[in-house]
């Protein structure tokens, strides 16, 4: 019985580290971003959005991808999901009532860069858990990057 539990244990832990090794950390969201900043300046502004929109591109990683909205909220590109490209999301909120986008906007606006606390709705496990996105303004639009806590 005993050597049962211990297998039992050894799988659900081997199971917890292969789902955890499936999100990405707040350390590879900022070099996925500042990969993208170096891709903008080495390629330019457009070729960059299509690339960010790409889902099997240079910018998708596991559950990380880049946005690009507007100051104003107005999405650019995603790598998440390519059918809110040209949408304005300003006016978007999350589970709490809180205008995440509005914030990011204004973390881009105000400090250049930064992170953003909001909760979201996990794709993977289909329950709304707390969501931090980093935003780096470029010229006058802003790109992010989230992770799941």
């Amino acid at each position: 019985m005993k050597r049962l539990f211990i297998s039992i244990l050894a799988v659900l832990i081997m199971v917890s580290w292969a789902q955890a090794g499936d999100k990405g950390t707040a350390d590879e969201a900022k070099a996925l971003m500042e990969k993208a900043a170096a891709y903008i300046k080495a390629e330019g502004k457009e070729k960059a959005l299509e690339e960010f929109c790409n889902p099997k591109g240079k910018f998708v990683d596991r559950d990380l991808y880049i946005f690009a909205n507007d100051l104003n909220g107005k999405t650019m590109a995603h790598g998440g999901n390519v059918k809110l490209v040209g949408k304005d999301m300003s006016n978007l909120q999350d589970a709490k009532g809180e205008y995440f986008i509005k914030k990011m906007g204004e973390v881009a606006k105000t400090k250049g860069s930064g992170w953003v606390d909001y909760h979201w709705t996990n794709p993977v496990s289909k329950k709304t858990e707390p969501k931090s996105t980093y935003v780096l303004k470029i010229d006058d639009y802003y790109l992010g990057c989230g992770i799941y806590k």
